[in-house]
């Protein structure tokens, strides 16, 4: 009735269906009698030499074999932290996030807080930028948003955590970074000709980073956007107001020659 390469397959199939557990027996796990201390000790033992892979099974085990007894919230903040250091930063950003709607009043909530904002920085940073020497500024600015936010959240509810000096710290180095992206955007525009894109995106500069460095460059950019549009009298007020704020600005020489 069947060919022999079909039985083959048939007798496979039943073989896995019937007898799998035969032919792939279970690995016994050697946690099934620990109890939460041991569980929480190999953990924190895993975690002290960087072995997060191996810290994170046994936390997950303990959380779900003991979810109410006195390691579970300790466990659930060193899961944001193993999360964080194995690179999975959306996992700590969920962890996070679970600790702070199960327990919004916890003395240390703030941590998971600070955590959420660590976790978005890292994955708004991009460790390729890092490793080859990458302008952040010029990446998608979403996790760098995201991270401003939660940071601002810290700072707002915990002002006086031991969290939020470095939380402000970073929130002063993405809303630079977050500045110099819109200047890379106008800067695109002006390359292809879009000089009312560009001009509007340097007034955005303007109207919510008057504060930064980038908002020097903004200037620049509207009195060469208004040029191309013949708006010549903006053009002049943009670029009397450069020079008050930057009369070192690298472009101002170029600009007032026209």
């Amino acid at each position: 009735m069947f060919n022999k390469p079909i039985r083959f397959f048939i007798l496979l199939a039943l073989l896995l269906g019937n007898g799998g557990c035969a032919l792939f027996p279970d690995v016994e796990d050697e946690t099934k009698d620990w109890t939460a201390r041991q569980l929480y000790e190999a953990a924190k033992a895993a975690l002290d030499t960087a072995d997060y892979e191996t810290a994170l099974r046994h936390l997950e085990t303990l959380e779900a074999r003991f979810p109410f007894g006195r390691y579970a919230q300790q466990s659930q903040m060193d899961i944001i932290y193993g999360y964080f250091k194995f690179d999975e930063p959306e996992s700590a950003i969920a962890a996070a996030d679970r600790f702070i709607k199960l327990y919004p009043r916890h003395p240390k909530v703030d941590y998971a807080y600070y955590m959420r904002g660590l976790a978005s920085f890292e994955k708004g940073m991009g460790s390729l930028d890092y490793l080859l020497d990458l302008d952040p500024t010029a990446r998608d600015p979403r996790g760098a948003q995201e991270a401003f936010q939660y940071f601002s959240t810290l700072i707002e509810l915990f002002p006086e955590s031991q969290y939020a000096v470095d939380a402000a710290r970073r929130l002063a180095y993405l809303h630079n970074n977050l500045a110099r992206y819109e200047i890379h955007v106008a800067d695109f525009y002006m390359r292809r000709g879009a000089y009312v894109a560009a001009a509007n995106r340097a007034k955005f500069v303007l109207q919510k980073y008057q504060r930064t460095p980038a908002a020097r460059d903004a200037l620049a950019i509207l009195v060469r956007a208004y040029r191309r549009l013949g708006l010549n009298e903006l053009a002049d007020d943009a670029l009397r107001v450069l020079e008050i704020n930057a009369p070192d600005h690298p472009e101002l020489s170029k600009l007032k020659k026209g």
